[in-house]
């Protein structure tokens, strides 16, 4: 017997991780959005209530990621006769960096289809939510593939899509700060060099292959050296108050490594530990206080994380 409601949570995450520019996409523990999903009787999809935005965001299903979502796995499904209406319960800031457009319409979709009975798979879910993500912020799934599946993700391409899951270094701990401050994902994509040096691309290539390397091996080092990026994150951190002090205050700290979380203005830091992450959370904090001016707020989590489920 198929459900008349569904409730379904769908992580934060990080996107780039430095070297990964629009390719890599780790999810993490703590924050995230809930979406439920109800049968309707009329066809479509109607958006009822969304908490938690500020009233930020758009009600009208089609301008909204977890609407769109919805639609998209409908149609996917071949089910469009079918009347949904939604909550969306935000648990991630607006504009952070930390995925979440790609939080709601990783919920919306997942939600949506088990009210339909299960017919896609999980991963047929990634599509409909690139879709989404297309409307706000730009054709991309280094966001909503580690919201949907979890773990760490390189998106080798969109069309075709094709996902490959990297096995996360044994032991390695993520912590990201957040400051009170949005930083939409246009305005952060908006400054990004439309040519790189030749050099420079071949170092950041060398270092995401690194970086690649080190999920195999399981070497937390050669993982941390392969973060370091020379176009994106330069070009991003002048848009964050604090930035460059921040990173090194968690570097000083005894980070592995650290960067940009997605366009901003979360910062992450990488760890061996739980208690050098929780050392390193307290320095990027204090950091953001006094360099940016900037309260900010820390979650500290396990670098392999689950994606979408049911609540």
């Amino acid at each position: 017997m198929k459900p008349t409601e569904v409730r379904a949570f769908a992580p934060g995450s990080l996107s780039n991780l430095g070297s990964g520019f629009d390719v890599l996409g780790l999810a993490i523990q703590g924050p995230g959005d809930t979406v439920v999903a109800r049968l309707a009787g009329e066809p479509g999809v109607r958006i009822a209530r969304i908490e938690g935005d500020g009233g930020a965001l758009p009600h009208e299903a089609e301008r909204n990621t977890a609407g769109i979502a919805a639609l998209a796995t409908l149609r996917r499904a071949g089910m469009e006769s079918v009347g949904v209406e939604l909550e969306v319960h935000k648990g991630l800031p607006l504009g952070s960096g930390l995925g979440s457009s790609a939080a709601s319409a990783a919920a919306a979709a997942y939600a949506v289809n088990l009210l339909l009975g299960a017919p896609l798979r999980k991963n047929e879910l990634v599509e409909p939510c690139i879709e989404a993500e297309a409307a706000v912020s730009g054709r991309h799934a280094d966001n909503v593939a580690p919201a949907l599946l979890g773990g760490l993700i390189l998106v080798r391409s969109l069309e075709p899509l094709h996902l490959i899951r990297l096995p996360v270094p044994e032991g390695m701990r993520v912590v990201v700060v957040t400051p009170a401050f949005e930083l939409p994902t246009k305005q952060a994509r908006a400054v990004l060099p439309a040519t790189v040096p030749l050099q420079t691309m071949v170092r950041n290539s060398a270092n995401l292959a690194t970086l690649v390397v080190a999920c195999f091996s399981g070497d937390l080092g050669l993982f941390s050296s392969g973060v370091a990026d020379e176009v994106v994150t330069p070009a991003r951190a002048a848009l964050i108050p604090g930035c460059d002090a921040v990173l090194a205050a968690a570097r000083a700290a005894g980070a592995l490594a650290s960067s940009i979380s997605g366009a901003g203005p979360s910062l992450f830091a990488l760890c061996h530990s739980p208690r050098s992450a929780e050392a390193i959370a307290a320095a990027m904090v204090a950091a953001f206080r006094e360099a940016g001016g900037l309260d900010a707020r820390a979650v500290l989590s396990p670098a392999d994380c689950p994606g979408v489920r049911a609540l």
